[in-house]
């Protein structure tokens, strides 16, 4: 992935500062040659009614080539959550539906919508983003050396 393609993506967000918000960035940015361009803006939340701020997830979320949903909002804020995956699902976007940290769990509803399950590392977010935004194959090899023993005075 060069700097002048980076992966267009959307990170759920309620219009507050949330922990999970703020870790999966951090994750994104703890690996290498991965650029990403994010298209949530939960800073910028408009002022109006309930209808103007769902008009500006929308807009947030239409150009991104995925979409990362934080299941650790979805208990304490199922309606925006809610609103956000099925504008998702109605633009075609995959769904990433990271487990809640610490814990590993995903409540159904969103676990029956996601197009995959995120853990909690930065090989785990890149993969998904990689394999749902542009369907490439992300097979790593690691390679494990071994220090093996050597018998004295043979040369």
């Amino acid at each position: 992935m060069s700097q002048r393609n980076p992966f267009k993506l959307f990170v759920s967000h309620v219009w507050q500062d949330q922990d999970d918000y703020f870790r999966v960035f951090e994750y994104l940015e703890s690996t290498t040659n991965f650029y990403y361009l994010n298209y949530s803006k939960p800073a910028q939340k408009p002022a109006g009614t309930k209808e103007d701020l769902k008009a500006e997830l929308r807009r947030q979320i239409e150009p991104a080539e995925t979409v990362i949903i934080l299941s650790s909002m979805y208990e304490d804020f199922r309606e925006w959550i809610e609103f956000q995956v099925n504008a998702a699902q109605a633009m075609n976007k995959p769904l990433i539906v990271m487990e809640r940290f610490g814990t590993g769990d995903v409540p159904d509803w969103l676990r029956d919508r996601a197009d995959e399950i995120g853990e909690w590392n930065h090989r785990s977010i890149e993969d998904a983003v990689r394999r749902t935004a542009r369907h490439e194959d992300t097979n790593r090899w690691e390679v494990i050396e071994f220090d093996w023993p050597t018998e004295e005075g043979k040369d």
